[in-house]
């Protein structure tokens, strides 16, 4: 049986950024969406019931469900938002969307496939959660997309399985979109040229330069006298974390060198790739941890162990303590220009 769906709490946040966009009071919708913390698990049915809710308070809007995913921010998504860290280009940030989209809905279900000269990203008829679920999820996906690389980049077609709505509607999505957008179709599909993904990311988006800065900063604690080796052999740690694959050889690998080389560059920092991996970890976790909208199970995944339990002791090793007091202490001080996230 196909594991239930669900959102995230931080997802269902973006409810509440648009009706402070809209200046809609709301108070009674704005009490359940208060109520949920960004990791806490939401039913399908109730984010439908919420969205409903939002949407019949502009009945003048023709698509507000459009409005609503444009609204998206790496806090709305959580541990994808760091996974995209890890991404050069626009369509390793595509597969790396599949390869964690349980984290988000609590199952797998995309699909990414290349046609000729198209990458086609695309969920069966059954799969699709709703009129305005499956609009704020399409909207959202190519705001973020269009965020990333700072550009009005659109896709080559997109499908919805759900009826055609009025021309009025349509004309919004396909504006909204920039591209021609099919209804009633078998598939939710979402068009790609193939060289659109081959676009770099420079991670200069304001919010996600934000959350890069936060990571620079805890690598920089890791290695306070670290020179321009010690940062590229981090970051390729960082980008080799979330597959569970930090190993001496891959690491070598990632840096086009050979193992006996970044051996003997370790030692000469009286360093071995062990203890450069677990103070890397120890200070990236520290600032996961302050991150209300990831789970500690996020947080595993995005230091490379294998479950909860093993970063858990990892935590307790470096500190003495547990990730969820640190967290209380952490998100506590956490200030300034971070909170925006």
């Amino acid at each position: 049986m196909a594991t239930p769906m669900r959102v995230t709490g931080a997802w269902i946040q973006l409810l509440t950024d648009w009706l402070d966009q809209e200046n809609l009071p709301a108070p009674d919708l704005r009490t359940v969406l208060d109520s949920r913390s960004p990791g806490d698990v939401v039913p399908l049915s109730l984010w439908n019931e919420l969205l409903d809710r939002a949407v019949a308070l502009r009945p003048d809007a023709v698509v507000p469900a459009l409005g609503i995913g444009a609204m998206v921010k790496p806090r709305h998504v959580g541990v994808l938002g760091y996974l995209i860290l890890t991404c050069r280009t626009l369509g390793e940030a595509m597969l790396a969307y599949q390869r964690y989209e349980s984290l988000f809905y609590g199952s797998a279900r995309v699909k990414v496939e290349v046609e000729g000269d198209s990458m086609v990203v695309w969920w069966a008829q059954e799969d699709a959660v709703g009129v305005q679920a499956d609009t704020v999820s399409i909207a959202a996906l190519i705001s973020f997309l269009r965020r990333l690389v700072e550009s009005h980049y659109s896709p080559t077609r997109i499908d919805f399985v759900f009826p055609q709505p009025d021309h009025r509607a349509r004309q919004a999505y396909e504006d909204f979109f920039d591209c021609p957008v099919g209804f009633g179709t078998d598939q939710t599909r979402v068009i790609f040229p193939l060289k659109l993904l081959a676009v770099p990311l420079p991670h200069s988006a304001p919010h996600m330069r934000t959350l890069l800065d936060r990571q620079a900063r805890a690598l920089l604690l890791a290695l306070p006298e670290s020179d321009s080796f010690d940062r590229a052999l981090q970051q390729a740690m960082v980008r080799l974390m979330p597959d569970a694959v930090v190993t001496l050889p891959r690491l070598a690998k990632e840096l086009h060198m050979s193992v006996r080389t970044l051996q003997r560059r370790l030692g000469e920092r009286n360093m071995t790739w062990r203890e450069l991996l677990d103070r890397t970890r120890e200070q990236l976790a520290r600032d996961y941890l302050s991150d209300p909208s990831l789970t500690l199970g996020d947080i595993a995944l995005l230091l490379g162990f294998s479950e909860h339990s093993a970063f858990s002791r990892a935590w307790r090793n470096w500190t003495g303590s547990t990730p969820a007091s640190a967290r209380k202490q952490l998100q506590a001080a956490r200030k300034g220009p971070d909170a925006i996230l």
